[in-house]
Order: C-alpha cells, then structure tokens, then sequence
C-alpha cells in the first residue's frame, strides 16, 4: 500500500527544501523507489532534487487543448503517451511536474490530469512526497487528497503559523481524507515559545519538530546545487531526519 505524504504552507517557509529532504530520507533509508510529486504551477523541485525536466503536465493540457493530437489517436492514448513523457526517472526516485499552462484559461484541467494519472500511478511506489503550492489552493482544488500524511511547514512567525493551521483547519472542513497532520517549524533561531505551543495545541495539531536555520541551505541555493546533495551532517539535515524517523512508517 501506497504510504502519500503531501507538505503545504505558507510561500517562502522552505516546503521545497523540506521535500528534498524527505525524498533524501527516503532514498537513504531504503524506502524506495519514492515518486515526487511537484504540484506548485511555480516548479522548482526539480532543483531541489537535481533533475532534468523536459515536459510537464501542463505542456500535455496545452497541447491537448491545442489539437495536438495526432490523427487516428484518441485522447486517452495521447495523454497517457504526453503524461508518461513527463515523468522524469532518477536513482531510487522518479519526477513528476505538474508545470503551468501557456495560454489562458483555468488551470484546473491539468490539475484534474495530474489527480488522474496520480492515481494510475500509485501501485508503483511504496511513497509519494508530493510539493504543493503556497497558500490554500491545493486542498480547495482536491489536489491534496487521500494523503498519509500533511506535513504543514511554517517558519517562526505568527503568519507562517497561522496559515499552516488554517490549511490543516481546511483539510478538516472538506474531508479530504488526510491520515494525520503534524506541524514542523523552519528555519527555527530557537525552541518555540509558551505562545507558539500553545497556538499548536489549540488548534489540535501535533508538533513534529524544529529545522535549524542553516546557512548551508542558502548556499547550496545560492550556488545552483541540489540541497538533495547536502551533507548528513548538517544540521538541517539531521534535524529533519530526526523528526522524518518518528512520523514516517
């Protein structure tokens, strides 16, 4: 059985980083292969885990919408070829990007294609970590559903905290289905306070753990090296493992 593990939170709260990791983990602790899920339409997954991508599949809604399709091929065929196309394989881990669309229109059609082929692809990955967008969206659109686990990533501040219950706050609302929510605090300067305990508790969300700030991260960002590479012994690195081994079957 599939074990999902969807992250979400407020933009700019390292969800990105924190996936890596997790994809890190799992490769290190054997529990392979792992599928990534990029569901941000601002794609940088990809960067995280040092991958080359070369379709999305927002380019398949495109060229579906388009009329790309190749006559005498219906448009089932043509977009399980275009989807499988836009799984990128890697050691231990395969890729796929949920991408954005190039012309107007809603972008929930890609969406519901990725919802689709998610599950088609399911039976053929013990895990999935799925990269979501900032904010809400997500879980109103469904595109976080049936997950093991929602980990809420939050910074130290009020509004990183704040956003990432009201997202778990909404996951509640529409039954989702989501197996258990923790909350894991970045880029931590300190333990968490009386206050920010107390916010956690309140809103019935377990607290998972703290991530160090690390200038290693930043770094590794700055430079163009995947943070997928950085080394066990970094801080950031152990402290999320730490937290990964208790939440993570």
């Amino acid at each position: 059985m599939t074990f999902s593990i969807a992250l979400a939170g407020k933009g700019g709260t390292g969800k990105t980083t924190m996936a890596g990791f997790l994809v890190k983990y799992l490769l290190d602790r054997r529990k392979t292969p792992v599928l990534a899920v990029d569901a941000d339409s601002n794609s940088n997954l990809n960067e995280v885990l040092g991958v080359a991508v070369t379709d999305t599949v927002g380019n398949a809604r495109e060229d579906m919408k388009k009329g790309a399709v190749p006559s005498g091929m219906t448009k089932d065929v043509f977009m399980s070829m275009k989807l499988e196309q836009a799984v990128a394989e890697s050691e231990g881990f395969d890729l796929i990007v949920m991408g954005r669309p190039e012309g107007s229109g809603c972008y929930c059609a890609a969406n519901s294609l990725l919802v689709g082929f998610l599950e088609k692809l399911v039976d053929n990955y013990p895990y999935i970590v799925m990269d979501n967008e900032a904010g809400m969206e997500h879980v109103s659109r469904l595109t976080t559903k049936n997950v093991s686990l929602l980990l809420l990533i939050s910074d130290p501040s009020r509004r990183g905290l704040q956003a990432a219950l009201r997202i778990d706050a909404l996951a509640r609302e529409l039954n989702i289905g989501v197996g258990k929510s923790y909350i894991i605090i970045n880029q931590a300067k300190e333990p968490p306070s009386a206050e920010v305990l107390a916010l956690i508790a309140d809103a019935g969300v377990e607290l998972a753990g703290t991530v160090p700030e690390d200038r290693m991260v930043y770094d590794f960002d700055y430079k163009g090296r995947p943070t997928i590479q950085m080394p066990d012994t970094s801080p950031c690195v152990q402290a999320a493992f730490a937290i990964f081994d208790k939440i993570v079957p």
